[in-house]
């Protein structure tokens, strides 16, 4: 019984055995299968990731690029790329990147739109003559300067700082660039802007034009407007930028015409041509409204405060966004409304001056100019005069970024000539 009794219990460990030699068998086969589906799956993803990058590279190389790629060999795997159109108007493509190996297949998709202007809080082809960042001046949210900035105590930049050339700092000046500064950064302003918001504006837009001096107030979800005519009215000729081509028609001189804004401008752009612009009042819904012309006439000012009808600071879900656009220069109005301050929510941007104060040296201290966005111009200008004891005329500066500006845009608003991503689906 005892030789019995050991051999059925040899027996049984050998049975034991020969099960868990399999068992040890299979699932060493099945960690080898996972890690070669696991080793597939994460190379196709990277040849997908690989593939949209090359692609994104190829559209800043070459802007108009939409053929993609086919059946690229890369890593022994194969990219796949279309470029898709999402929207012509706004220019917004998608990168879809498919990238296969082994069986395993993974897809990014990359959504990019035109980088505006309209994301910088500072923007400055010219600096100006003798015109200093100093203590007191702070700057949220990203800017550029193509020239020297000259600075003097200690200014604060919350934002990225990039500059094509270097700074001038006067002795002991300590500025700080909180969001980190980059000198050696090349961008141009462009010489389009104006002329894409006028033909925007003739395409679906409000286009007016044959008159001196045309005024436009925004009072939430109607558009008020009166003009001021020419003596003598030109010719109308074909092909020329002056012509009355979609012009809209004005009651009696210096009358009040109120219509709803979105009939007003269905696209949102407003252009005047070859005069002089003035604006005020409460947005509501998202315009740009632009000037072009020569000498005097291609000016806008701001008569009193324009302002958005929802504060984006107080609620962040508003979706008012304005541009204002001009050939020449944009000037806060030398009159009583704005005698004690005023107030701007707009991204601005002036395609041969800048902004500034009209009458900055001789009329007397004029409070504070609040700017909720952004200001790009080709020449800084000056708002204002100033000694140790403070301002002695024009304006005090207080520009606040509105963050919003990172991610949209107002309509039409010019671009920098690069694309940006906006989003990344893997």
């Amino acid at each position: 019984m005892g030789g019995k009794a050991i051999l059925i219990v040899v027996l049984g460990f050998s049975l034991i055995f020969l099960i868990m030699e399999k068992n040890i068998g299979s699932a060493s086969t099945r960690s080898v299968s996972n890690m070669a589906d696991y080793h597939a799956t994460v190379t196709a993803y990277n040849i997908a990731v690989s593939g949209a990058n090359i692609a994104a590279n190829q559209i800043y190389l070459n802007k108009s690029w939409k053929k993609g790629y086919k059946n690229i060999s890369y890593q022994n795997g194969k990219i796949n790329v279309t470029v898709d159109v999402l929207d012509a108007f706004r220019k917004i493509i998608r990168i879809n990147s498919v990238g296969t190996f082994r069986g395993k297949k993974d897809t990014v998709q990359i959504t990019l739109q035109p980088s505006k202007f309209s994301k910088f809080a500072y923007y400055s082809q010219n600096e100006g003559n003798n015109i200093w960042w100093t203590t007191g001046d702070t700057v949220w949210g990203p800017l550029h300067s193509q020239d020297v900035m000259n600075i003097d105590g200690s200014p604060v930049f919350m934002g990225k700082v990039t500059s094509k050339k270097a700074l001038n700092l006067r002795r002991g000046a300590t500025p700080k660039f909180l969001g980190g500064f980059e000198q050696g950064v090349n961008l141009k302003l462009p010489k389009n802007g104006v002329k894409d918001l006028r033909t925007a504006a003739r395409n679906g837009g409000a286009y007016i034009t044959g008159k001196k001096t045309v005024y436009i107030k925004f009072d939430g979800d109607n558009i008020k407007y009166k003009y001021s005519t020419q003596k003598k009215k030109k010719k109308r000729r074909r092909g020329r930028e002056d012509d009355d081509e979609g012009e809209h028609n004005d009651n009696k001189e210096g009358k009040w015409t109120t219509v709803p804004a979105k009939t007003f401008a269905p696209n949102g752009t407003i252009f005047v041509n070859n005069a002089i612009l003035r604006i005020s009042g409460k947005v509501k819904g998202q315009y740009t409204i632009g000037v072009g012309g020569r000498g005097s006439k291609g000016n806008v000012y701001i008569d009193d405060d324009i302002v958005y009808d929802k504060d984006p600071v107080k609620d962040p879900s508003s979706e008012d966004l304005l541009g204002i656009i001009a050939q020449n220069n944009v000037y806060v109005t030398d009159n009583s409304a704005n005698n004690n301050g005023i107030n701007i929510d707009a991204a601005i941007y002036v395609e041969k001056g800048g902004f500034g104060a009209e009458n900055y040296k001789r009329r007397g201290p004029s409070g504070t100019i609040n700017l909720l966005g952004g200001i790009s111009q080709r020449i800084r200008r000056p708002v204002g005069t100033f000694n140790w004891r403070g301002v002695t005329s024009g304006f005090n500066k207080s520009y606040k970024y509105d963050n919003r500006l990172m991610f949209s845009f107002p309509p039409t608003f010019p671009n920098t000539g690069f694309y940006e991503i906006v989003s990344w689906y893997e």
